[in-house]
């Protein structure tokens, strides 16, 4: 990054978590520009049953979010895949939260290995189109898995005031598959080789491979301290 100015970085993340972020950026000594290729819609049913649940595993604070508006359960042992999850679950009430600190992966095999310390099903609340099949990969593990979608994310289109800045943007951060897609569509058309992306996983580079950016990065975790960590070591601020 060679401009005079802080550099700019664009935040694509869906909100609320989405001005959070840019307020991180902000320490760093950048600027951010909040323009979410992502939307969060709730879902109104199917109903939440919680008959035989023993533990509740989230993968976003956005499932926390979704789940506790349509529930008042609070007692039960909360799985969260990292630690801004985590937080989010307490912040609405939950009391017993373990962070696996890591991806769907990791939440996964903290589940398998923690398996008999909450005897029955365990309830994923979960996106219309989850990144990461954990369902999938405790039903292999032999945990038994009660799979609930509660909320999808719709791609945004980017808006004319994006459009015009995007000339200046230095950067973009990715924290989601869908949105490194939605945004290799994006530069299709509007094509922006001195883009630089930086992205929470390998899994959310491998989307802009083919996308025509001056480099694409990924974080050493996949978690935001470490993306930030990535943003401002690259950016020497």
């Amino acid at each position: 990054m060679t401009h005079a100015a802080p550099p700019l970085v664009w935040v694509t993340r869906a909100q609320p978590g989405a001005d959070a972020t840019a307020a991180r950026i902000v320490t760093l000594g950048l600027h951010a520009i909040v323009e979410p290729l992502l939307e969060v819609r709730r879902r109104s049913d199917p109903p939440i049953d919680l008959t035989d649940v023993g533990a509740l595993a989230f993968t976003s604070a956005n499932a926390v979010t979704a789940f506790a508006e349509r529930s008042p359960e609070r007692a039960l042992r909360v799985f969260a895949v990292g630690d801004a999850t985590a937080v989010a679950a307490r912040a609405v009430g939950f009391a017993d939260v373990l962070s696996a600190r890591g991806d769907v992966e990791a939440l996964a095999a903290t589940l398998a290995v923690r398996r008999h310390e909450s005897p029955g099903v365990i309830l994923y609340p979960a996106a219309a189109d989850p990144a990461r099949d954990l369902a999938g990969a405790l039903d292999a593990a032999g945990v038994r898995v009660r799979q609930i979608t509660l909320y999808e994310t719709v791609i945004r289109a980017p808006s004319a005031a994006l459009i015009e800045q995007l000339p200046r943007v230095d950067a973009v951060l990715l924290h989601s598959a869908k949105a490194a897609k939605a945004l290799a569509a994006f530069l299709r058309s509007h094509p922006s080789p001195s883009l630089s992306a930086y992205c929470l996983s390998p899994q959310i580079a491998h989307a802009l491979n083919h996308a025509g950016l001056a480099q694409v990065l990924s974080a050493e975790a996949p978690n935001e301290a470490a993306l930030l960590a990535l943003l401002g070591s690259v950016s020497d601020v």
